[in-house]
């Protein structure tokens, strides 16, 4: 069975056949089958992002397509920058980002966090599988580590006693909210494939 990636990102590519695989499912990026869309993320919910772009891609290969959207979301800032991860402060790098984060969080007393992801699928016949990720963790005060991207650098995970960037990145798959997404999304699809 085949599922397109509404994605261009090779990495996530990757990331979904390793998991997938095991359930004897082919996953492709949307470029493999054509396609070159770039749907308006505008829902108010990692899911509902989530969902706008896995039923365009869905819509227009006619096979079922698989999407995640995951961001950042600090305590002090109420759930900022949220769904706006990517787009944070108006600011085009990932270091400009974190470093924007840095400062909004200047005299902050609680620096506690968490990524989330939520991965959505949409089937042809109308059927919608659901799964989410977190993993907690505080701000850096200063960014630390060379690995990952987005604000790996300043997202430290005490229990590893490191930043994001400071994992390797089977360190970082075993506990990231990417991760932890795409395992309970190959349980909820182990099941749904089994039924039908």
């Amino acid at each position: 069975m085949k599922f397109v990636l509404a994605s261009h990102n090779r990495k996530k590519l990757a990331e979904m056949q390793e998991i997938l695989r095991e359930l004897g499912v082919e996953v492709v990026l949307q470029s493999d089958v054509g396609l070159d869309l770039e749907p308006e993320e505008n829902g108010t919910t990692f899911a509902e992002n989530a969902a706008i772009k896995a039923m365009a891609v869905m819509q227009a290969s006619g096979l079922p397509a698989i999407a995640d959207d995951s961001g950042l979301c600090v305590d002090a800032l109420n759930g900022a920058p949220g769904i706006y991860s990517a787009r944070y402060g108006g600011v085009d790098s990932d270091q400009a980002r974190y470093r924007l984060l840095l400062e909004n969080l200047r005299g902050a007393g609680a620096r506690t966090a968490h990524f989330h992801t939520a991965i959505v699928c949409c089937f042809p016949n109308g059927d919608r599988l659901d799964a989410a990720g977190d993993c907690f963790g505080t701000i850096a005060y200063a960014p630390q580590g060379d690995n990952g991207f987005g604000y790996d650098p300043v997202f430290f995970v005490p229990e590893l006693r490191k930043t994001f960037a400071q994992l390797t990145p089977e360190e970082k798959n075993a506990i990231s909210h990417r991760g932890n997404a795409l395992r309970a999304f190959a349980a909820e699809l182990k099941t749904y494939l089994e039924k039908n």
